[in-house]
């Protein structure tokens, strides 16, 4: 066991055995994402991120009218989205504001591309260093290869930006601090975690039954215990409500429905549901078997499966794999979702301990199955093209064959996009497709098509200014996706209304990209394109 001194001026030197490893993941994992956001394949996520960041520096602390569209408001009541709408109903994530001084020195969704691969890389970093506390360079640089190396790593950070990117950093650096009793950095990081977002005092609270279960810290293990218990039901109960009604009656019910017979729950209903029907409990937990398996078996894959049989893995990352498991929809088994990087820390601490009690373990043979565990992690992060990050490189569908190249994806982008885009005023409103979205956020009047009304800061509803749809990007897709096909036939008939009532006028269409003008007359040119287009599609 090694209890490796560390102070600021010798940091360098401690990690530098890992910065190759880290320095690789992080200008791979650059590249590709921002060559994702610039070919405009970063979606609609993005673009809700972008304009919260926008509207906080501008006073305007998480405001926005892309989240509000998503509202159940919006959603159920069908009312109009607002600009003045605030996200904190839906997703409470204050610590986003430590980062608002970075987008303030450069305001553009690009910056939090960037800004997630750097979180996610000093997560790694960090946990090099809670690894030496215990290991040996050798394998504290392997456990951290594991985690550069893991789907559940690799998957979130190709991505859009999301406010899960916080937690290795977060839930390390407290693990760190827990390790060296440095107790004033544990609390300020049990602090910072509860403020990523509602759910994230999830993980805390597993931190805390593994320090009351190892009898190590009892009494700060249940303090947290308390703390990220009870924080997450005032949040959730009374505090969110505050702001909106969508935890109780979108969010709540999207994902834990099935454990209530009502039209809206709080947590506290949703966790009366579970425990007072354990048979239930056990059918959720389990099913389906196929997919509950292979979640299991990506998680556990890059780290040679030793957290299985660590049991302050299961103290520690069970708690946020339960909330995964518990739940419906397709998101929380998805191993390259935002939702799967919440489990890995306390899978990376469990290995940690165990490998602290077993060095001898780590032999020739046993390095060479991790190594091709390690290996055989990172081809099935490839191909599993997660959000489409590899869609130059991979074909989405063989039969029928739907493949974009790279040149193909940037010849449209420099001659179809970018063109229109320039053509729209930056204090404009408008609305755009999905993948349009993120570029056109740096402003307070943002939709999606095909919805074209809001209601702005003087409390009257008005129609955008501008409406541009990528239409050419769905059209590359339908063949082979129902959603993508659906889209283009609605997009096509919203253009045929809303240029048939004169409410828009075709001002330019290039390479299945058009631009709509409200008020506006419809250019020759430009009407007579999207004759050809429309007819060919």
């Amino acid at each position: 066991m090694s209890k490796s001194r560390l102070n600021l001026s010798n940091l360098f030197t401690f990690i530098k055995p890992v910065l190759p490893i880290a320095g690789v993941f992080f200008v791979i994992c650059l590249v590709l994402v921002l060559n994702r956001y610039f070919s405009f394949y970063a979606s609609f996520d993005q673009g809700i991120f972008n304009q919260v960041f926008w509207n906080n520096i501008h006073g305007r602390f998480f405001q926005s009218s892309l989240s509000s569209s998503l509202s159940t408001n919006v959603v159920h009541a069908s009312e109009v989205p607002t600009v003045f709408y605030h996200r904190l109903g839906q997703h409470f994530t204050p610590a986003l504001l430590l980062w608002a001084p970075i987008y303030a020195l450069f305001p553009n969704a690009a910056t939090l591309a960037v800004l997630l691969v750097t979180l996610i890389t000093a997560g790694g970093l960090m946990l090099y260093v809670l690894a030496r506390q215990y290991l040996e360079p050798p394998l504290a640089v392997a456990i951290a290869s594991s985690y550069y190396a893991a789907n559940a790593v690799i998957g979130p950070t190709l991505c859009n930006f999301h406010d899960i990117s916080q937690i290795p950093l977060f839930i390390f650096t407290l693990l760190l601090a827990m390790e060296k009793r440095w107790w004033w950095l544990f609390w300020l990081m049990a602090g910072l975690i509860v403020l990523v977002r509602e759910d994230a005092g999830v993980s805390l609270f597993g931190v805390g039954v593994y320090m009351v279960l190892s009898k190590r810290f009892p009494r700060n293990g249940l303090a947290v215990c308390t703390f990220s218990f009870g924080y997450m039901l005032l949040l959730t109960n009374l505090i969110m409500p505050l702001f909106s009604d969508d935890i109780s009656k979108r969010f709540m019910l999207e994902r834990f429905g099935q454990y209530v017979d009502a039209e809206e729950a709080t947590t506290l209903d949703v966790i009366w549901g579970i425990v007072s029907n354990p048979v239930r409990l056990l059918v959720e937990l389990v099913t389906p078997v196929d997919r509950t398996i292979r979640y299991l078996l990506g998680q556990l894959l890059p780290f040679a499966f030793i957290p299985a049989i660590a049991p302050a893995s299961w103290s520690i990352a069970g708690f946020p794999l339960l909330k995964l498991l518990l739940g419906k929809g397709d998101s929380v088994l998805a191993i390259t979702i935002r939702y799967a990087l919440s489990v890995v820390p306390g899978l990376c601490y469990g290995a940690i301990l165990w490998w602290a009690k077993h060095p001898k373990t780590f032999n020739p043979s046993f390095r060479r199955f991790w190594i091709f565990c390690i290996s055989l992690s990172l081809i099935f992060s490839f191909t599993s093209n997660p959000n489409r990050t590899f869609y130059f490189a991979i074909p989405d569908s063989v039969d029928p064959w739907v493949h974009v190249s790279l040149p193909t994806q940037w010849n449209h982008v420099n001659k179809g996009i970018r063109p229109l885009l320039a053509q729209i005023p930056p204090d404009a409103g408008v609305s755009a497709t999905t993948y349009l979205v993120p570029h056109l956020s740096n402003r307070r009047q943002i939709l999606r098509l095909p919805m074209l009304e809001l209601r702005n800061d003087n409390q009257k509803v008005v129609k955008m200014d501008y409406a541009i749809a990528d239409l050419w990007q769905l059209q590359q897709y339908a063949p082979a996706f129902r959603g993508d096909r659906g889209l283009l036939k609605q997009l096509i008939d919203f253009v045929d209304k809303v240029t048939n009532n004169q409410e828009y006028g075709i001002i330019d269409f290039r390479d299945g990209v058009i631009l709509l003008k409200k008020d506006a007359v419809s250019d020759e040119k430009a009407v007579d394109e999207w004759v050809k287009f429309r007819e060919q599609v």
